[in-house]
């Protein structure tokens, strides 16, 4: 997931538009003809750089240097030196009344993700984003004005929540507006796949038409009782396996997600055997390593577990995982806590903006390979006791294709 940085700024004699919140992208071509710059926010590290003429034709101004002289203008924004990463393409939602802004879209990142609502129908322990009940329905306006503005170039943009599909025919509007302006563009979409149990529902989705859809949806365990304690959703298992049978048959890629921790790690290599036995068509699993915020820090006693201390599990389960021809990826681990055999598998899938890294690290031969860690859990300084650098390259085997 990318980063959405939402700050307090400093709107130097910012003079208030007719609307509250606005979407606009970056530029920083300064010759960007009238029509097309009233939309756009010009970019710059000093105002001197432009003369006030052209600077008037932006409906903004982010400046960088925080000693730069404004004069008269009236539609300029200072930008903190942490968020000096923004770039041409970039997309901002700007919070006038809280003279605030937040970047929705870096046309740099690998992977954009979108927050369509914090509502959600299931309560899971280790929830990175806690459900809210509130009316976010704005989102969704903001959502399809992002992507109208977004590089018709970008590899992949993800949705995520609170749970996508209680958004109904909005959801099923998103798609569609990404199938239309972002057509080489996959699209992946985070849900708990409970509500297509309707297949009505799952056949609305492929009727969308997107070409290149694809839907993570979560399977704690293959025993029902643990997997709904997990979500904190009575049933919640015999949904969610009617939902991904129902996209299976309307021909919805899928990808299973499985967070490993304590409640989940010990029958890891029992739920590998029930997907390559029962669900094999899904088009690949991520077993994945916990990120310690949200609900997770509430309930570490309950969740945290040395990841070492299950490279076992993991390792028998992507065994079992290869011998099916179920196609499997290892994420959030570092390569010292998991056994070489399964390394072919491990993908550095920490979002950029929140990867970090030890200072033991820093000697690792394999540093540039490795997972790392998440630096929204950095406050609690909790990781594996097993960490350690590699000194010269491990002999990795091969994955079975």
């Amino acid at each position: 997931m990318m980063q959405l940085s939402s700050r307090k700024s400093d709107f130097r004699n910012w003079r208030m538009t007719t609307d509250t919140v606005i979407v606009a992208r970056i530029t920083e071509n300064k010759r960007l003809p009238p029509p097309l710059a009233k939309n756009a926010f010009l970019l710059v590290t000093n105002l001197s750089d432009v003369p006030v003429a052209t600077a008037k034709n932006f409906h903004g101004l982010l400046v960088k240097n925080v000693d730069t002289e404004i004069g008269t203008l009236s539609n300029v924004i200072i930008v903190e030196p942490i968020l000096h990463y923004l770039q041409e393409g970039d997309v901002l939602r700007i919070d006038q009344n809280a003279r605030q802004f937040r970047v929705l879209y870096r046309r740099a990142a690998r992977f954009n993700s979108f927050l369509v609502t914090e509502r959600c129908n299931s309560f899971c322990l280790m929830c990175s984003q806690p459900p809210r009940k509130a009316d976010d329905s704005y989102l969704v306006s903001e959502i399809i004005r992002t992507i109208e503005l977004a590089n018709r170039q970008t590899p992949e943009i993800g949705l995520t929540g609170g749970e996508p599909t209680l958004l109904g025919a909005d959801l099923l509007e998103i798609i569609r507006h990404a199938r239309n302006y972002l057509p080489n563009t996959a699209l992946h979409i985070l849900t708990n796949g409970r509500r297509f149990k309707d297949r009505g529902f799952a056949h609305a989705v492929a009727a969308t038409e997107h070409p290149d859809l694809m839907f993570g949806i979560p399977l704690y365990s293959d025993q029902p009782d643990i997997h709904d304690f997990v979500v904190q959703a009575r049933g919640a298992y015999d949904e969610t396996l009617k939902g991904i049978l129902n996209l299976a048959a309307e021909r919805v890629r899928i990808e299973l997600r499985v967070v490993i921790h304590r409640q989940t790690y010990s029958r890891l290599p029992k739920l590998a055997e029930f997907i390559a036995r029962n669900i094999p068509f899904v088009n690949h699993v991520a077993l994945m390593g916990l990120e310690l915020t949200g609900f997770a820090k509430s309930n570490l006693d309950a969740l945290w577990i040395d990841p070492y201390d299950y490279r076992l599990q993991l390792e028998r389960a992507v065994k079992t995982l290869e011998r099916g021809r179920v196609q499997v990826k290892i994420f959030n681990h570092q390569l010292c806590v998991v056994t070489p055999s399964v390394m072919p598998h491990c993908v550095r899938s920490i979002s950029d903006w929140k990867n970090e890294y030890l200072p033991v690290c820093e000697r690792c031969c394999l540093r540039t390979e490795c997972g790392g860690f998440f630096g929204t859990g950095a406050s609690l300084q909790i990781h594996s006791d097993h960490i350690h650098p590699f000194e010269e390259p491990v002999k990795k085997a091969v994955a079975i294709e």
